[in-house]
């Protein structure tokens, strides 16, 4: 298989994890991990191991209509059986009748298992204001 064409595979998961957010598709989002990746998402607690369809529907059960990610500033690596992303993500939607619209920072690792790219290891994060308030920077933008 070519790099091209992995590149286009993958491209295609974040393509289906994005219609799956707007969606609610929990099973969709849930599938798209590897059961044994590692989780650090932007949610407490710190890291967690695996994707649930329950945890997913959880979470999208509090949000009100569709949940748009969008990235930007992607770096693709693709070696063999694995690849690296880089990426600032957008995510909004509306949430406790308040709309949210926040950047995040993204670091996803993928590995190529009997044909199909799944997630293995997941990192977002916002950097926090280092003035004593410890708040998370959420206001930031690309």
């Amino acid at each position: 298989m070519s790099a091209r064409t992995d590149r286009a595979e993958i491209e295609a998961v974040f393509e289906q994890l994005a219609r799956a957010h707007a969606d609610h598709d929990a099973h969709t989002i849930a599938e798209t991990y590897a059961a044994d990746a590692v989780i650090y998402d932007l949610a407490p607690p710190l890291g967690r191991q695996g994707m649930t369809h329950d945890s997913v529907a959880a979470w999208l059960a509090g949000w009100e209509g569709p949940i748009l990610i969008d990235m930007r500033d992607v770096i693709l690596t693709v070696e063999g059986e694995m690849a690296f992303l880089s990426a600032f993500s957008r995510m909004r939607g509306r949430q406790g009748g308040e709309d949210q619209d926040m950047w995040y920072r993204s670091t996803i690792c993928l590995r190529k298992t009997s044909g199909r790219w799944r997630i293995v290891c997941d990192h977002s994060s916002v950097p926090f204001y280092m003035d004593g308030s410890y708040r998370a920077a959420v206001d930031l933008k690309p």
